[in-house]
């Protein structure tokens, strides 16, 4: 996940108005649901913070919707647990989520190569 979402930032020069990392939103979110198992909304947050080195903060208010429509989608669980005396919402895919991770991760993959040829093209023929 680490070497993905800094590829991602690598790709992509840093911009005040982060409309690219908004479209990859769910797509960060399911791949780290993936490889996490599962995840509460903050520790989403913290993880993409310290994997992208700073360079990406997902706000609540960008978090939380986009977990609310996966789940709506069906490609998220949620779970409640208790911890210290508090209840905790767990995020985690579903098999169609897993499915469709794999799906977006190759489409995301795809459309960085894309850009990055536009962004650098080579000359050579």
């Amino acid at each position: 996940m680490y070497n993905f979402l800094m590829y991602i930032c690598n790709s992509i020069p840093p911009m005040k108005n982060s409309q690219l990392y908004k479209g990859s939103l769910n797509t960060i979110i399911m791949k780290l649901l993936e490889e996490n198992g599962k995840m509460y909304g903050y520790e989403i947050t913290q993880k993409v913070k310290l994997i992208t080195q700073g360079e990406l903060n997902i706000t609540e208010g960008a978090l939380y919707p986009a977990l609310h429509k996966l789940e709506a989608d069906g490609l998220l669980d949620v779970e409640m647990e208790k911890v210290d005396n508090r209840i905790r919402k767990y995020y985690k895919l579903t098999k169609k989520g897993a499915t469709e991770t794999v799906n977006r991760l190759a489409e995301l993959e795809d459309f960085i190569r894309n850009m990055q040829t536009i962004v650098k093209p080579n000359f050579e023929f």
